[in-house]
């Protein structure tokens, strides 16, 4: 609120703190007018209590009704200090608000008395600055528009009880909504920890899966190294093999040639007719076969040997292959599972993203029953309000005897009309032989059966097929959305 200016220069001490209405009774204002007239000066009565002590900074301000801080003042002016403090609460102050200073219009201001700390300490009754009229005059009614009054004040009462009723089970509803919000909230949490270990779990698969590869190309590098020191091997024992076969021939051809002669010595023995020195030669001869039958019987010895040591080198070679290829195969098993891995983690990021838009609209939904339920609360003070009002104007109806209903000229000028004036066009049966369909104010009159006017509201109705609740068709959204979450328990 912009406030005036003030004839002091200062600033006085003020709070932005919400202030507890409980303190305001500290200070008493007294003779406060309902209206004050613009353009005069205006003089202000208070007494304090025995509760505070008054001090330099105390300051008196005038604010419009619904302030909410002491900032909100609108002109203020310095409270003096009582000239004996320890006198009792029946010492009236008074402090004088200069014309200047005051408010142009006709909204309802009421006086303040702040402390030096910035708290309120008592607050007056409202009131407005504009001159007092006869339109403020009260009206005579008949004994029969107080019955009509009466009948109105009971069915605003009745209106609202059902506004509370609702406004209950709006808040229960609310109350339910929250902790399934909430419990929803707590299950999101859940599953982005259950996301983010599986996002986790991913990235430590798929460094696996890199490694096999990884591991994968090296077994197949060295597998075909081994194939091919394999194709070498079998080369050289087919070459061994071939020379084996010559050295086998070798040794038979020896064979014969020795046999031979064993023959011819056996021959020459017999025979006796060969000279000594054919004899000696013939020995020598047979001792360098011999050597010779030795030399070739060493060297096929070791060409066996040689062949075991490629048979089991080979061997080895072969058993090397089947386990590399044995390990190839359960890697590729390895890396299938892998990727049926990374199809449930990514069906599951899935379904979790589904959940969250969910949340988002059960969120969405909650919301728009808050506005709806804040909606029925400004109804349910606004007739609140008018039942206060009526309550307030009867007492002063009722204590004025029946009498001829009057209406001055001056009538036609009020803002908001004379609320106890009827109009006379309308018969009074007509009041209270029609019922208004509180849907779409259709007007139904008495001799239309209760079933027929139950069933036209029913049909404006959307009824819930787990619960006793019901919903305007207007808010088919609403219905939609507190069927979904019976359907979510």
């Amino acid at each position: 609120m912009e406030a005036a200016l003030c004839n002091n220069s200062e600033e006085p001490p003020t709070s932005a703190v919400l202030l507890d209405c409980r303190a305001f009774n500290q200070v008493i204002f007294t003779d406060i007018d309902k209206y004050y007239v613009p353009g005069a000066d205006i003089t202000c009565h208070y007494n304090i209590s025995r509760h505070i002590t008054p001090r330099r900074k105390d300051w008196v301000g005038i604010f419009r009704v619904g302030w909410k801080t002491a900032r909100e003042y609108f002109t203020f002016v310095w409270a003096p200090l009582p000239r004996n403090p320890d006198s009792s609460d029946d010492e009236l102050q008074e402090v004088l608000f200069k014309a200047y200073y005051l408010p142009k219009d006709d909204e309802y201001y009421q006086f303040c008395y702040v402390d030096q700390d910035g708290l309120v300490r008592g607050a007056s009754v409202p009131f407005q600055f504009r001159a007092e009229t006869e339109d403020d005059m009260l009206v005579v009614t008949t004994q029969g528009e107080v019955e009509e009054i009466e009948q109105q004040n009971t069915t605003l009462l009745q209106e609202n009880q059902k506004l509370k009723e609702n406004l209950k089970s709006l808040q229960n509803q609310n109350e339910d909504l929250q902790e399934k919000l909430k419990a929803a909230e707590e299950k999101a949490k859940e599953l982005e920890d259950k996301v983010h270990l599986l996002q986790t779990g991913t990235m430590e698969l798929q460094r696996a899966q890199d490694l096999q590869a990884l591991q994968m190309a090296s077994g197949q590098t060295e597998l075909a190294a081994v194939t091919e020191n394999s194709i070498k091997l079998q080369k050289e024992k087919e070459d061994l093999q071939r020379n084996l076969d010559t050295l086998r021939s070798s040794k038979e051809n020896l064979e014969v040639e020795v046999n031979i002669l064993k023959q011819k010595f056996a021959a020459l023995e017999t025979q006796n007719s060969s000279t000594d020195e054919e004899l000696f030669q013939t020995k020598e001869e047979n001792k360098k076969v011999l050597a010779e039958k030795e030399q070739l019987e060493k060297k096929l010895r070791n060409t066996l040997n040689c062949v075991d040591q490629l048979q089991s080198q080979v061997q080895s070679q072969q058993n090397k292959v089947e386990d590399l290829q044995g390990a190839v195969q359960d890697t590729a098993r390895h890396l299938e599972q892998l990727k049926e891995e990374n199809y449930q983690l990514n069906a599951t990021l899935l379904r979790q993203q589904n959940l969250e838009k969910k949340l988002e609209e059960e969120v969405l939904s909650h919301q728009t029953l808050q506005k709806e339920m804040n909606e029925m609360e400004k109804e349910n003070k606004r007739l609140r309000r008018e039942n206060e009002e009526l309550m307030v104007h009867l007492p002063e109806i009722l204590d004025h005897p029946p009498g001829v209903l009057t209406q001055s000229p001056e009538n036609s000028v009020l803002v908001y009309g004379n609320p106890y004036t009827v109009n006379p066009a309308i018969p009074e049966t007509e009041l209270v032989s029609v019922r208004k369909c509180p849907m779409c104010d259709e007007v139904f009159p008495n001799d239309i059966g209760e079933q027929q006017y139950s069933d036209h509201v029913r049909s404006h109705l959307l009824e819930c097929p787990y619960c006793d609740e019901s919903f305007d068709n207007s808010n088919k959204q609403v219905y939609d959305d507190h069927v979904y979450c019976h359907g979510l328990d």
